[in-house]
């Protein structure tokens, strides 16, 4: 066992996963929080949809960095489910719905309507890929992993320099904007952090998993703390070491990277409510 484990952790594939993983899930957890505070849980669930749409049409138009196309779409959208959820006309919940539906459709359509475009060939492979994860986390270069820790590190920069705008946001908007905040500011901020994860989780946990990374850990800790500092800081720590244990279960035992990371963080949300009953 410990051979093994040596010889995966002397390949630099290895580590470079490990490395991205840990970042994306620290980016994830920062804002799960807020989010589920906020009753705006799906909308990780539906940018990540649009995310799908994006690369689809990314692989027709043969771009061989599909992320110039998929981040500026995904921002938009971001604005876009805001913007319209605010109408009092279209509801938050339906905006999210009509957007990330009609994205996984035509993403979906178009990969069709032009097989000779897919990645591999494989169109069904590719979509299964696309929507779960692939295994292209255990593929990355170090100019990949260079763009993560810039990305990640702008996220966490953002987050502890808006950490108290976010906060009052979070908790009582418009006692916020009774005291000068600029709520819709804000909440447009947190909606382009929220994207600029998506992107980088795509290729890590897939389109359809990617709302369980963000989620699940800020579930798992408020079953066992109270105030929103200890919440966001356990669920930081949760996600990373979920991250962590996912791929290394997925190396170990040749599962699926994405969903071994969730199932680690669904069995971490199970523990952590065995643990908030007995804390009580």
């Amino acid at each position: 066992m410990l051979d093994k484990l040596s010889l995966y952790f002397s390949n630099d594939f290895v580590i470079y996963a490990l490395i991205v993983g840990v970042l994306i899930a620290l980016c994830s957890s920062l804002l799960g929080v807020t989010l589920v505070l906020k009753r705006f849980s799906f909308i990780g669930d539906g940018l990540s949809h649009v995310a799908f749409g994006a690369m689809a049409i990314a692989t027709v138009v043969n771009l061989t960095n599909q992320t110039l196309l998929v981040l500026p779409i995904t921002l938009i959208s971001a604005v876009l489910l805001l913007r319209t959820g605010n109408n009092t006309k279209i509801k938050g919940d339906a905006a999210i719905a009509m957007i990330s539906v009609g994205a996984l459709a035509f993403g979906y359509m178009l990969m069709n309507i032009f097989p000779s475009k897919s990645r591999s060939g494989n169109v069904a492979g590719d979509v299964c890929s696309t929507l779960f994860g692939s295994t292209s986390i255990l593929t990355l270069k170090e100019s990949d992993v260079i763009l993560c820790a810039i990305m990640s590190v702008i996220v966490v920069i953002i987050f502890v320099l808006f950490y108290n705008k976010i906060f009052a946001v979070t908790f009582d908007e418009n006692f916020a904007k009774a005291t000068g905040v600029n709520a819709n500011g804000y909440n447009l901020l947190i909606a382009i952090v929220v994207a600029l994860i998506i992107v980088l989780a795509m290729n890590l946990v897939g389109s359809l998993l990617i709302s369980a990374l963000v989620i699940f850990p800020a579930l798992s800790a408020m079953r066992m703390f109270r105030s929103f500092k200890t919440v966001t800081i356990a669920s930081a720590f949760i996600s990373v070491v979920c991250a962590f244990v996912g791929i290394f279960v997925s190396i170990m035992a040749g599962t699926p990277v994405g969903s071994t990371i969730v199932a680690a963080d669904v069995v971490a949300f199970g523990l952590c409510c065995v643990g908030g009953i007995i804390k009580k």
